[in-house]
């Protein structure tokens, strides 16, 4: 983890701040001393999570903002630089999914996914780089990718595809930093992790006829750290552990190895769930469940595992 006083008096933008890896990460910004500028669509929820953080000592504003609304976007940095002067860190913190067969998952599913995770990213950016650029000490960006975008899975074809242009879009606007002369002073950073416990499974799209669920999921933790690290110390990628640097590496060596072991993985987790209704999740419309930084996966996992009757082989 990193010093705390790296970021006291840093002012840190997060979106999708109510549930999950952006939630936590809000919380241990403002733990350090930043101050926290907190988005997201729901505004009782974001109430809720200041209300935390100013009863543990820190600061925080709330600011409801569809991330796939360019001008609700603009209006959350205009409010950041109101509050507090300025922006030293913006965390595209964006990530909605539609699980299920390509072609059985309704397309206007498939491309609300890409506008939230594909121009969600870019509103965010624009508004953050065009603050940085504006500041003398300039600013980080933190974009959450995924190891989706070079070892995607079945089943998860918008939200691999929008992923895989978030890792683009990160290398061309470094580049393009680089042509600026900025480079020094404005940074991009990536991060990239395995498929993670968090509230993204129970609000997916889903398609599938099961509780969603994926093998070797991870705990939410060490991406909130990650994350939190890039803030002082951006690097342009940050694989986060062990399962999402093999993932990489694999998928580099062995990219046809990796679809095909990534298509039976999927297969197999898409019918090993209870059985579970079709549903477009909170992808158009927030819900009101699920305001937490994990999302109890993995234990719903075990009871459905727990609850299958025992198959012995050839029967």
């Amino acid at each position: 983890m990193v010093d705390r006083k790296q970021l006291q008096g840093k002012t840190v933008v997060v979106t999708g701040a109510t549930t999950g890896v952006g939630r936590g990460v809000a919380w241990e910004v403002a733990r350090a001393g930043a101050s926290v500028v907190v988005a997201a669509r729901r505004q009782q929820e974001l109430d809720d999570l200041v209300a935390r953080i100013a009863a543990a000592g820190g600061t925080a504003v709330a600011v409801p903002t569809d991330v796939s609304d360019a001008s609700a976007v603009e209006r959350l940095a205009d409010a950041a630089v109101a509050h507090f002067g300025g922006i030293d860190v913006w965390v595209n913190n964006v990530g909605i999914g539609a699980v299920g067969p390509f072609w059985e998952v309704p397309v206007v599913d498939h491309a609300r996914v890409i506008d939230v995770n594909v121009n969600g990213m870019i509103y965010g950016a624009h508004a953050a780089l065009r603050q940085f650029r504006a500041q003398a000490d300039g600013g980080v960006l933190v974009n959450l990718g995924s190891v989706e975008s070079v070892a995607p899975l079945a089943y998860q074809a918008s939200y691999a595809a929008s992923k895989a242009a978030v890792t683009a879009f990160g290398r061309t606007l470094r580049q393009e930093l680089r042509l600026s002369g900025d480079h020094r002073r404005i940074h991009v950073s990536t991060i990239l992790p395995w498929a993670l416990d968090t509230p993204f499974w129970n609000r997916a799209g889903n398609r599938t006829g099961h509780s969603l669920r994926m093998a070797a999921m991870s705990s939410p933790r060490p991406v909130v750290d990650a994350i939190v690290r890039s803030c002082v110390r951006p690097r342009p990628w940050r694989p986060v552990g062990p399962k999402a640097r093999l993932a990489l590496l694999s998928a580099r060596l062995a990219p046809g190895a990796v679809d095909r072991v990534s298509a039976r993985i999927a297969g197999v987790e898409a019918r090993l769930g209870d059985a579970a209704p079709h549903t477009a999740g909170a992808i158009h419309e927030p819900t009101v469940a699920g305001a937490t930084v994990t999302g109890g996966v993995r234990a719903r996992m075990r009871r459905e595992d727990r609850s299958r009757p025992l198959r012995l082989p050839g029967l």
